[in-house]
C-alpha cells in the first residue's frame, strides 16, 4: 500500500526554516509516511486530530485518511513549540 503525502503550504514554510542537518532527516520521515502511515513510536493525538511522529527533537504532525490513500502532513517544529 503506497499512500500521497500532501505536504500543506505552513509545512513547506516551516521545512525551510530548519537547520540542514535536521531538515533531512526530517524529510525522509515525511516522505517515509508513504510507505508506512503508522510507523513504530507513531502515536494519535488526544487534544486534537491526528496522528504524530518523533524525528529527533522536531515532532511531525499529520493525519491519516486510509479510504484515499492519502497522509496530510499538518505541521512539523521544534518538540518545544509544536503543540502550543
Amino acid at each position: 500500500m503506497v499512500y500521497k503525502v500532501l505536504i500543506d503550504r505552513k509545512v513547506k514554510k516551516a521545512l525551510k526554516k530548519l537547520p540542514n542537518v535536521d531538515y533531512l532527516s526530517v524529510k525522509m520521515a515525511i516522505l517515509d509516511l508513504a510507505k508506512n502511515p503508522r510507523p513504530f513510536g507513531y502515536e494519535k493525538l488526544k487534544k486534537r486530530d491526528g496522528y504524530r511522529i518523533r524525528q529527533g527533537n522536531y515532532r511531525i504532525l499529520y493525519d491519516i485518511e486510509d479510504d484515499i490513500k492519502i497522509v496530510k502532513v499538518l505541521d512539523v517544529g521544534h518538540r518545544k513549540d509544536i503543540y502550543l
